[in-house]
């Protein structure tokens, strides 16, 4: 870590003050196609994200890219992590296409290793000087050799218990990996933005959803355990979920009947989590699918907010 990253904190205003406007509207955009950038869901002209450092994890292909060049569009500096060297540098050669040269930075990085993460970080200091916001969007889905190709439907007995504990380990294990070696950082500075990647909450408890929606329920668990724990430092944890399915997969076969969502569709509401006029807003769920491009910002992000998924959590 350099001196100059330890010395410099942020000072940003804290006065956002949400509207109660909530509109859901769906997502009627083309869908995104690999080695192209993705369409965006809404321009956001009102935000500008220069100077702002983010790192995302997961960010080789599928939501973890689309996202990482929306923020991108918005002139932010992006470290882009994830094991897949290869997928990294094509993310990281469209961010520079997109931002300009010097704004993305490739860390091939597994999440269950502590020291990767650490890693991370201090790759990133050294090559922006600053960090401002952590997403953990890097995922395992339950899928393997074997196993049905969309995944997530089996009964737990029926599961590979290898299968089992690898989900875990990413999905938990991993995500907290990375908010652990952030927060140290965070903490020194004052500030922060930490975005954990959830699920819909019927995937909680739907049947043939073991371990996934496990591993998400814990999500959203330690999102607002980490939210209390770290709230008078200046850090803001929230959970980010796209509201349904997402065709994120260009391999997966289409099902007769069924919408996907675009893979672009938490953009926007990611790009306000991401800026300053988040600022303070801890503790929630925010559901990229209801956000509502007629309303300003601050108003489209709040009625994307939902309920907490755990009785009493984020009073």
């Amino acid at each position: 870590m350099t001196a100059s990253a330890r010395r410099m904190a942020a000072k940003i205003p804290r006065d956002f003050r949400p509207s109660s406007a909530r509109r859901i509207v769906p997502a009627t955009r083309p869908t995104d196609t690999p080695g192209r950038r993705p369409m965006a869901s809404v321009v956001l002209p009102d935000i500008d994200l220069t100077g702002r450092v983010v790192i995302m994890t997961g960010a080789d292909r599928g939501l973890g890219r689309a996202m990482s060049l929306a923020l991108a569009d918005q002139g932010a500096r992006i470290t882009v992590a994830s094991p897949d060297a290869a997928g990294l540098a094509a993310v990281a050669q469209e961010i520079e296409q997109i931002a300009g040269k010097g704004h993305a930075l490739a860390v091939p990085t597994d999440i269950t290793d502590l020291k990767a993460c650490e890693h991370c970080l201090n790759r990133t200091l050294d090559a922006f000087g600053d960090l401002h916001v952590l997403v953990n969007n890097a995922r395992r889905l339950h899928r393997g050799p074997d196993l049905p190709a969309d995944g997530n439907n089996l009964a737990f007995w029926e599961s590979d218990p290898e299968i089992y504990r690898q989900t875990v380990l990413v999905n938990i294990a991993g995500t907290f990996n990375m908010a652990h070696a952030v927060a140290p950082y965070f903490i020194r500075k004052g500030y922060g933005k930490i975005v954990n990647l959830t699920t819909s909450v019927h995937n909680f408890f739907r049947e043939r959803q073991s371990p996934y929606g496990v591993t998400k329920a814990a999500i959203d668990a330690s999102t607002y355990i980490w939210a209390q724990d770290i709230k008078a430092k200046g850090v803001t944890v929230n959970c980010l979920l796209p509201g349904g399915s997402c065709d994120s997969d260009p391999n997966r076969p289409p099902r007769p009947g069924r919408t996907l969502l675009p893979v672009d569709v938490m953009n926007p509401v990611l790009v306000w989590l991401c800026s300053e006029r988040s600022d303070g807003q801890t503790s929630g769920r925010y559901n990229g699918s209801l956000w509502n491009p007629a309303l300003d910002p601050d108003a489209a992000a709040a009625g994307c907010r939902e309920a907490p998924s755990i009785r009493g959590a984020g009073e």
